[in-house]
């Protein structure tokens, strides 16, 4: 579900319905694995303001995890992106109690939201942090993938990192994406093709700078995030690891 085709309206009606972005929710409806609707009820936990309509959004989605650096996501957006564009910031993870298995989950919410309390007014107000509901694992999903197909660059600025799951999600997704070259993102990202990578995480400037770069081309912006579709349909869909797995086996058959 956090992959399912959305139109444009879908993508607004659940940012709507969860409270995320401004405007009256209309049908946020989608499809749950087993074929049947549902439809988005609950709200997000908002620290900030719901986007305006015409808002040009960054986004982490991510845990509320110190390898994932919240907070230095939102000091290179307030120290070189804000001041050079009018977008907007948007951290969204789960509901900071609702992952058993994570108990820093909440420390580090806590310093973000101080973190943003920190900022000057105007900044501050451009800067959303979102706890998504988890009580329904569709209603959640559904939300994610609206947030994703609505932000205009995806950020993951991990220190750490395997497999960078929502890396994929945005690049199935289409969207221009700018990540630390670490860990398994350096696999599934070729910079200057299918996204833009920071060589070092803590380079808040480098990140700064091509999230900027994004922004103000577009064309640029398109033609990244179509190559990053199309590198997750050849190497991260469920069809190629069977088509390996075919070949391994018949090759030590």
């Amino acid at each position: 579900m956090k992959n399912q085709d959305l139109g444009d309206d879908a993508v607004m009606a659940i940012l709507r319905a969860s409270g995320i972005a401004q405007g009256s929710n209309g049908s946020a409806s989608f499809n749950r694995v087993d074929g049947t609707s549902g439809r988005v009820e609950r709200q997000a936990t908002l620290c900030g303001s719901s986007l305006p309509p015409d808002a040009r959004v960054v986004a982490q989605v991510s845990r509320w995890d110190q390898l994932k650096d919240p907070v230095g996501v939102m000091n290179a957006f307030a120290e070189h992106i804000a001041p050079r564009c009018d977008s907007w910031l948007v951290l969204a993870g789960p509901s900071a109690k609702s992952v058993a298995d994570d108990p820093e989950q909440p420390a580090v919410l806590r310093d973000v939201m101080e973190m943003r309390e920190h900022l000057e007014p105007g900044l501050r107000e451009r800067v959303q942090i979102a706890q998504l509901p988890m009580d329904d694992a569709g209603e959640n999903a559904a939300i994610v993938n609206a947030l994703q197909r609505r932000a205009d660059v995806i950020v993951q600025k991990s220190l750490a990192e395997g497999f960078g799951l929502t890396v994929s999600e945005a690049m199935w997704k289409a969207r221009p994406i700018v990540a630390s070259r670490v860990g398994g993102i350096e696999d599934q990202i070729e910079d200057g093709k299918s996204g833009l990578l920071i060589d070092d995480p803590n380079n808040l400037k480098s990140l700064g700078d091509k999230v900027v770069y994004l922004l103000g081309d577009r064309s640029v912006a398109n033609s990244l995030g179509n190559e990053a579709r199309r590198r997750a349909i050849r190497h991260f869909i469920a069809p190629r690891h069977l088509v390996q797995q075919a070949k391994l086996i018949l090759a030590i058959a």
